[in-house]
């Protein structure tokens, strides 16, 4: 049985170098297609990369550019993927394969987008090619796909974004903390733990306050009630409400205090 597998792979090699070394173009494009039909993308993939460069403007190009595309994608390599596939949607703008490629160039950049706590970069560069292709091809069965692939994208980014934030307020900074929780909520107003975020801006305000220079305290104990306040209105039934409870009478109190202390002056 091995030997006669051996054979096998031997003769498949062989045949295959002579693909490889063959100078008729044509033979060598059936025979990377039907590399490729096979799903044998890593013999397919060199045969199309030498094809699109010996064949360069005949009117074999555009499949040659589409097959290639979809090898580097089949092979895992989605940002070459990526630039093949939107190089033919430039090269190629009214091909049968355009609206397919121009997808697939944005998806590829979403493959390739990180978890949240890595570099964004392609995870940016994949919101805006997939918006892109919306904004092109509205009308497009992809476009639901498009926007549920944007909002997962956007949900990410909106992860990142809160743990930095939430990195002020562990580390002490929290008047950077209440910045970048506020910022969070005006970016990504769907974001799906907003409590949380409303919680940490109380609490941040209410720390800010009470390590603030003696001038600064009353208002930022006023801002942290009006924080308590939106909190109550927004989420009544908040599991953080007993906490946050006994932070507004914590500020209640010291204002309390400071307006006696004010009144003995």
């Amino acid at each position: 049985y091995i030997s006669i597998l051996s054979l096998f792979l031997l003769q498949s090699c062989g045949e295959y170098q002579k693909v490889v070394k063959s100078d008729n173009y044509e033979y060598k494009f059936k025979m990377a297609v039907s590399y490729y039909e096979a799903k044998q993308y890593n013999r397919a993939m060199p045969l199309f990369n030498e094809l699109s460069t010996v064949m360069r403007g005949s009117s074999k190009m555009e499949e040659i550019a589409y097959y290639y595309a979809y090898c580097n994608y089949a092979v895992g390599d989605h940002l070459i993927a990526a630039y093949l596939f939107k190089n033919f949607t430039d090269n190629y703008p009214y091909a049968k394969h355009t609206e397919e490629c121009l997808y697939m160039s944005a998806y590829c950049y979403y493959l390739k987008a990180p978890d949240y706590s890595l570099d964004a970069t392609n995870t940016y560069k994949a919101i805006r090619e997939l918006q892109r292709f919306i904004n092109i091809y509205p009308s497009s069965d992809k476009v639901k796909e498009c926007n549920n692939l944007i909002d997962e994208l956007r949900e990410k980014l909106a992860k990142k974004d809160f743990e930095n934030a939430k990195q002020y307020y562990i580390t002490e900074n929290y008047k950077s903390a209440i910045i970048a929780f506020n910022n969070l909520l005006i970016d990504f107003p769907s974001y799906n733990d907003r409590e949380e975020v409303h919680f940490l801006i109380v609490k941040s305000s209410y720390s800010l306050a009470i390590n603030s220079i003696s001038n600064k305290v009353e208002e930022r104990l006023k801002s942290t009630i009006d924080a308590f306040i939106q909190f109550k209105d927004n989420f009544p039934e908040s599991k953080y409400l007993d906490d946050l409870e006994i932070t507004y009478n914590k500020s209640q109190d010291k204002l309390t205090q400071l307006k006696n202390n004010n009144d003995e002056i």
